[in-house]
């Protein structure tokens, strides 16, 4: 487990492990790639290993702090074609190393989140064309949601380093 509290127990604990598990198969996924290799397209799409792992990053940190504060959390204000494309690559300064340094932040911070939050609480949903009008989410569909789109893009990844170099991580 990525969390140092190693005593959660019940749906805690089950929430725990499989974010951890699904945060695993993606890291291991990009093992041993250099910068290059981990910008590279390999498909018809245009993801690239690092701008999954970048994406599934931020992704975690924009759910966790909706599970935190509400929709408020979203700053749909500062939204642009250009901050969703470069969300999708490295920029310059970026590394392979520095995504995964800062997804472990992020994971950290989340972690602490399962352990501590009311998993009861609920939230309006930002409005969006791909949100029902009006429906609410508590922490624990949040957490469902992260952990669902880890999963999701860990298997994008795992296509993405077989094209690339014929590694597998869960075949």
């Amino acid at each position: 487990m990525t969390t140092t509290d190693t005593t959660l127990t019940g749906e805690r604990a089950d929430l725990m492990q499989t974010l951890d598990k699904h945060r695993g198969f993606l890291r291991y996924t990009v093992r041993g790639l250099s910068d290059e290799q981990a910008t590279q397209r390999t498909t018809a799409s245009e993801l690239t290993l690092a701008g999954l792992l970048k994406h599934v990053a931020h992704t975690e940190a924009h759910w966790a702090a909706f599970a935190q504060r509400g929709a408020k959390a979203f700053d749909t204000g500062n939204w642009s074609a250009e901050a969703w494309q470069a969300e999708w690559s490295l920029q310059p300064g970026e590394t392979l190393a520095s995504v995964l340094a800062e997804y472990e932040d992020i994971a950290r911070r989340t972690d602490g989140l399962v352990a501590t939050l009311d998993l009861d609480t609920s939230y309006a949903l930002p409005p969006a064309p791909w949100f029902e009008p009006g429906a609410h989410w508590s922490v624990r569909r949040t957490l469902l949601h992260i952990i669902a789109e880890t999963a999701q893009h860990a298997g994008h990844a795992d296509i993405l380093r077989e094209s690339l170099d014929g590694q597998k991580t869960m075949g």
